[in-house]
């Protein structure tokens, strides 16, 4: 293949119009990611952007919006435990999967309703 796929770019979610602001809640007051600047020409779209170190997630306006349900990104944590503390302090559900061998995991849902997990592999 003449083709290399180097490295993942972003992970874009989809979020009902009007959303931003609870975007913002939650991607950054929860989760830490910091917003970034759209190209200009696209935030006439609607949506926002965040980044934590290398890892970038764009939620974007979709009309109609239907959530995510089962496709979903993974985010890999360094301690799920704390992760766990710190989403129930912020009154955040999450679920326990423990069906991926040598792995802790959660699920969450974001405010709109896309799957989130978020795992700690276990040596």
């Amino acid at each position: 293949m003449a083709v290399t796929i180097k490295t993942l770019d972003h992970i874009q979610l989809a979020a009902p119009k009007g959303s931003e602001e609870k975007a913002k809640a939650f991607f950054s007051d929860v989760l830490g990611f910091y917003e970034i600047d759209k190209p200009e020409e696209l935030k006439k779209r609607g949506g926002v952007w965040f980044k934590l170190g290398s890892i970038q997630v764009h939620i974007g306006i979709e009309d109609p919006f239907i959530p995510a349900k089962k496709a979903h990104p993974a985010f890999e944590v360094e301690c799920i435990d704390e992760l766990k503390a710190h989403l129930t302090e912020q009154a955040i559900a999450w679920k326990d999967d423990h069906k991926l061998p040598g792995a802790k995991r959660i699920y969450v849902q974001d405010p709109f309703g896309n799957r989130l997990e978020f795992l700690q592999w276990i040596k």
